[in-house]
């Protein structure tokens, strides 16, 4: 399983992402991004978030 921590990327959010690929972990990413904090995720911007994605047991 792979996660992503909002608070990681910057944010004061306690949100949690998962999934099993960085891909979907990316997707989910962005909507949350958009619907939450009102922002779009650029390709730039995603490259850097994919650096903060962390494999959890």
């Amino acid at each position: 399983m792979k996660t992503l921590h909002c608070r990681d990327v910057g944010f004061d959010c306690e949100g949690v992402i998962k999934g099993t690929t960085d891909e979907e972990v990316l997707q989910q990413a962005a909507e949350h991004a958009f619907t939450v904090h009102g922002m779009t995720v650029t390709p730039e911007l995603a490259e850097q978030v994919k650096t903060l994605i962390k494999e959890e047991a």
